[in-house]
């Protein structure tokens, strides 16, 4: 029988592998264990997205009316202000802003020229809508400039293109200039060599464009802010039976299920302050709540909606309005 010999410092090295060895088991597998806080969390997480969902946008009519160049950019001997591009160009940005943001019925004004040439060439009669504001404004602030700074072995160039837009909102019925706002933005582009290799960048004139659409952006948003503080309302087109039809349908933001407060309208007394009309607070008769909408178009649509409360027997509805709760 041969006997296994273990000795110096080899011996306690082979002891442990044996000893590990011998003491190798298979561990078992562990089950995943969802945590119980897991289900509030993830309701939370729903209930903040549902939360933060976006709302209809009751939209407001409004016209764009002259969006001038006010800088001396653009402008030369052979070319007065009223044939700039520039102003028409940031008129254009304008319009299709306004009416891309979803919150706005935007009414042509800059070109109502053409429109009343087209109606009396084709036989129709031009049908103008009254607005609730008229946009004025002007490109106050525009130009380039080039910031560059050299090193020993490298310099770098950056093409800058800032604008500033001013606009006001002017109250079509009295002509009162009620909010005034301003939109800057910039672009630039920027080129670097070291050695005198590297990217080079020539003039770009679409820094123009991206300076100024930044401008028209910003002065859009805070004209939304305001616009959406200023009480909207409707009016109502007939009552047949217990249906009470409404101007405005899906288009102005109006979908089934809103309810609306119906007014009467309050008499207008002048102000001995101002010189103005003030129109005194209208007492609530009812309240609507919309069940459907009809019509195809901005202009030709309106809803239906139930009287959930008061009542509009012996109202004249021309002196009701219908307004956002």
């Amino acid at each position: 029988m041969r006997k296994l010999r273990i000795s110096g410092s080899n011996s306690t090295a082979v002891i442990l592998t044996l000893a590990l060895a011998g003491c190798a088991v298979q561990a078992p597998q562990i089950t995943p264990k969802e945590p119980s806080t897991a289900a509030k969390v993830e309701e939370a997480a729903q209930k903040a997205v549902l939360a933060t969902a976006p709302t209809p946008t009751l939209k407001r009519k409004i016209a764009l009316g002259r969006i001038s160049n006010e800088t001396n950019y653009g402008i030369s001997l052979l070319r007065d202000r009223s044939g700039d591009p520039l102003g028409k160009q940031v008129t254009d940005m304008f319009s299709k802003a306004l009416t891309e943001s979803g919150a706005y019925l935007v009414f042509e004004r800059p070109d109502i020229g053409r429109l009343q040439a087209e109606s009396n060439l084709t036989g129709e009669k031009l049908n103008l809508v009254g607005v609730d504001a008229l946009i004025i404004g002007s490109l106050t602030e525009f130009g380039r400039k080039t910031i560059g700074e050299s090193g020993f072995l490298s310099n770098t160039k950056r093409q800058v293109a800032f604008a500033k837009i001013d606009i006001r909102v002017v109250d079509s019925k009295t002509g009162l200039a009620f909010f005034a706002t301003s939109g800057a933005g910039e672009a630039s582009i920027e080129s670097s060599s070291t050695f005198g290799f590297g990217s080079q960048a020539g003039y770009d004139g679409t820094l123009n464009d991206a300076a100024i659409r930044q401008a028209v952006s910003e002065a859009i948003s805070r004209l939304t802010q305001q616009m959406s503080q200023r009480p909207w309302q409707t009016g109502i087109l007939s009552v047949q039976g217990s249906d009470v039809f409404v101007a405005g349908g899906k288009s102005q933001g109006i979908t089934p299920g809103m309810t609306f407060s119906v007014q009467t309208v309050g008499r207008k007394v002048k102000s001995p302050q101002t010189g103005l009309d003030i129109t005194l607070p209208g007492s609530e008769v009812a309240q609507l709540r919309i069940v459907s909408n009809f019509g195809t178009t901005e202009i030709d649509e309106g809803s239906v909606a139930l009287i959930s409360s008061g009542s509009l027997t012996g109202q004249d509805f021309t002196q009701l309005v219908v307004r956002a709760r």
